[in-house]
């Protein structure tokens, strides 16, 4: 009786720490969200536990270890190419530590889990706050400035992105018929990005802007 009561234990506490980190993932609409990741924290428990019982202490991990496996399967799913840049990596590196929590638990560590459970709530939870203000402090955008041919254009433009501190690295320029089109990385605070935005925006020689 004791032993099923232990089971059983370990499995609720394997749905209560999967689905507060599911739960986060569901508020920000991501694709592992709450019954994703109760069944990836439970159905980890339960092989663990199964491994346990059927190797014995002498081969407890013959199961268990192939769940790393698995589950990077299932988080290769998750993550996607689009806009330039790769996303989905937050949300298959929670699917792996989730189901690391469910071993955990499977495994009777329930204290390790509960801290580890805790620490995946702080980074996914409390770090996108500070990962948004270096973004802010530190971002790289590619400005495009489409305008009439002069001699003086590129060295007008540079300057000014100068003047509102921003580093720039001209990275393409195309002359077609009597115009130029222009590109270039710059890199700097957002605030000056919104600055520079504006400013070129106010530019009547500009045809053509894009960022």
């Amino acid at each position: 009786m004791e032993y099923n009561a232990e089971i059983l234990l370990r499995f609720l506490l394997a749905g209560l720490w999967g689905g507060l980190v599911g739960a986060e993932r569901e508020y920000r609409g991501k694709a592992a969200g709450f019954r994703t990741t109760i069944m990836i924290s439970v159905g980890a428990c339960f092989f663990t536990m199964m491994s346990i019982i059927i190797g014995g202490h002498a081969n407890a991990d013959r199961i268990a270890s192939n769940i790393v496996t698995g589950i990077g399967f299932l988080g290769a799913g998750v993550i996607f190419h689009g806009d330039n840049r790769v996303n989905g990596i937050t949300t298959a590196a929670t699917i792996w530590a989730v189901a690391a929590v469910g071993m955990g638990i499977g495994a009777g560590y329930y204290f390790a889990s509960a801290c580890a459970c805790a620490l995946i709530l702080f980074v996914l939870a409390v770090l996108p706050y500070v990962e948004t203000y270096i973004d802010n402090l530190h971002q790289t955008k590619t400005y495009t400035i489409r305008c009439d041919f002069s001699e003086g254009a590129l060295d007008r433009y540079e300057q000014l992105m100068a003047g509102y501190k921003l580093k720039y690295r001209l990275i393409r320029q195309m002359k077609h018929d009597m115009e130029w089109i222009l590109t270039w990385e710059v890199r700097g605070h957002s605030l000056k990005h919104k600055e520079l935005v504006q400013a070129i925006a106010r530019d009547e020689s500009v045809k053509r802007f894009e960022v």
